[in-house]
């Protein structure tokens, strides 16, 4: 049977059929912002620390709103236990600091010529502190750096403060990432209609960075990763460009941000008639990402997700463990403002799942040399177990249904 809702189309058609994204979730309001601080306060005191030091990149997107990604200039926050946070900028920053920032914060400025860790230094004395926690994505020239300016200050990693806010999504949180994927998942169905024998891959990934813009996303695709034939074999692709022909497997991961949050999304179909082989993998590893689903239940720790997904597959002959044809990496990830994070569903993470916590799901099957297969949706816990983001791939034949 020949897959369903593939190709037949344009990239100019289906680009032309695009709007922006019809009642967008809501930002994260001060107030929220104002909850997060607190509770990481509240992880401060469990930990001994008297502050903790936040530098550009998710973190400090989550705490203040200031979406920057980390440079070899220090922008951070300092959130004291007691008190109210402490920015570090460079003063040429200013003014974009200001139109970024999403509470009230007094700044600590540095030209270019003085050492943002000596200012840095003097801002922890003044406010007290014996103890630091640090931001474990902070860069070592900065830890470095700090530990320097501020020989008597210990530091502590500051993991438990900012995975133990992180993890937890809020009803907001939810929102904004079930816009990104929803908005990914249509721009997946649009790809599969342009698909063509000898269409590029970079062809069908400039299509996609354009829907996601069309429809509103941060900046188009976050990444996009589009892969033919063999080059589905391997969970990262390979590099070169690739043209489609009749009776390949084709394999689509790509996501997208909204407010920062993001999406990432794989399907896994044939273009033309799958082969025997091809549809046999496939129902397999359909099998184990419900499977994987289905085990979702507070209280569960995350490796027990990865282990029930990975009986599934050995039962069918794939493994043991990592060995191939089999599934090569971890079942899934956490993800947020991050799209890789804390927690994972992997072995030796013994982290119990909780209500708020959103992961992927994707124990993807790799035939070395030959194909793979990848389903991956993502879901979020709640009190009674898992809820999906976005629906699975209904089947080989048909990959999109009505609903999704």
């Amino acid at each position: 049977m020949t897959t369903h809702g593939i190709g037949g189309s344009t990239a100019e058609a289906e680009l032309a059929a695009l709007k922006l994204w019809p009642n967008p979730a809501p930002a994260i309001t001060a107030a929220e912002r104002a909850q997060r601080m607190a509770h990481a306060q509240a992880l401060m005191a469990e930990i001994g620390a008297d502050a903790i030091i936040v530098g550009a990149g998710p973190s400090l997107r989550y705490f203040t709103g200031v979406g920057w990604n980390a440079t070899e200039r220090l922008v951070a926050m300092i959130l004291p236990r007691v008190g109210g946070p402490v920015m570090i900028c460079p003063r040429f920053e200013l003014g974009s600091l200001e139109a970024s920032l999403g509470i009230e914060a007094p700044i600590r400025l540095w030209e270019e010529h003085e050492s943002p860790y000596a200012l840095t230094a003097t801002a922890l004395a003044d406010l007290g502190v014996k103890t630091l926690a640090i931001d474990p994505a902070l860069p070592f020239f900065a830890f470095d750096g700090l530990k320097l300016a501020a020989p008597g200050v210990t530091t502590v990693n500051g993991a438990p403060v900012i995975d133990g806010c992180r993890m937890i999504k809020s009803p907001a949180e939810l929102a904004l990432m079930s816009q990104a994927k929803a908005m990914t998942l249509e721009v997946h169905r649009r790809a599969a209609r342009i698909l063509r024998e000898g269409i590029t891959t970079t062809a069908v990934r400039r299509f996609i960075d354009q829907a996601h813009r069309a429809l509103g996303a941060d900046d188009g695709s976050s990444f996009c990763a589009v892969q033919c034939g063999v080059a589905s074999a391997y969970p990262h692709g390979l590099p070169g460009e690739q043209r489609l022909a009749k009776g390949e497997i084709v394999l689509i991961d790509t996501g997208c941000k909204v407010q920062g949050y993001n999406s990432d999304i794989t399907r896994t179909y044939v273009f033309g008639d799958p082969s025997a082989e091809q549809r046999r993998v496939w129902d397999v590893e359909k099998k184990a990402q419900a499977a994987a689903f289905a085990a979702v239940k507070p209280g569960v720790p995350c490796e027990e997700i990865d282990a029930v997904a990975r009986r599934v597959l050995e039962a069918a002959g794939y493994g043991p463990d990592y060995a191939l044809p089999g599934l090569p990496h971890r079942t899934g990830h956490g993800i947020g403002l991050a799209i890789h994070e804390a927690p994972y569903l992997v072995r030796g993470d013994k982290t119990p799942l909780a209500p708020g916590m959103c992961f992927s799901n994707e124990p993807m099957i790799v035939l070395p040399e030959t194909f793979g297969v990848r389903l991956e949706d993502h879901f979020y816990v709640t009190a009674e177990g898992a809820a999906w983001f976005t629906e699975p791939q209904p089947s080989l034949d048909e990959p999109f249904s009505e609903r999704n």
